[in-house]
């Protein structure tokens, strides 16, 4: 699995899931209406740098809060491909996997990112490029890797069941 997109840059620690997608907009369902409200709480002119495929880089401790399920959901639909942050709250880094949003912690490429820089992740290794230079960090387990492939947790556990219906019959 490799990853690429332009980079787009949150220079702040701490950012709570509570900025990235207000309360008010928790009974949005809809995925593409929910992206609509992506960063209302923070800065809402982030939304026009998600030009295509993007790989958003943030500072330490992101999605620390209530950490919603809504922000990894968002993220995707509004064409964010992967998460590089110089760590990340428990929660909100287990959500994006469960969601199917690749999570990745490296401080270095968290640091030196520019928005507008092309980035390249390799999930598999831990490499992240962006705008040529390499950095390096932990490898993403093989079952995560399997959980991202799938799309998040509920895809895999449907493609497993259908694969154990199938063998039953």
């Amino acid at each position: 699995m490799i990853i690429e997109g332009r980079a787009v840059v949150i220079e702040q620690d701490d950012v709570d899931t509570d900025v990235l997608y207000p309360g008010q907009y928790l009974n949005v369902l809809d995925p593409a209406e929910m992206a609509r409200h992506l960063f209302d709480g923070l800065d809402p002119s982030l939304r026009d740098e998600l030009v295509g495929d993007t790989v958003l880089f943030a500072g330490a401790n992101f999605g620390t809060g209530s950490s919603r399920e809504n922000v990894p959901i968002a993220m995707r639909a509004a064409g964010i491909r992967c998460v590089v942050a110089g760590s990340f709250a428990r929660i909100f880094h287990r959500n994006c996997i469960n969601l199917g949003l690749p999570a990745i912690a490296s401080a270095e490429a968290a640091a030196s990112a520019r928005s507008g820089a092309l980035a390249r992740i390799e999930p598999e290794t831990g490499t992240i490029e962006v705008d040529g230079e390499t950095f390096a960090a932990r490898p993403l387990p093989p079952f995560v890797l399997e959980l991202l492939q799938a799309g998040g947790l509920v895809p895999w556990i449907v493609e497993r069941g259908r694969a154990a219906t199938l063998e039953e019959a």
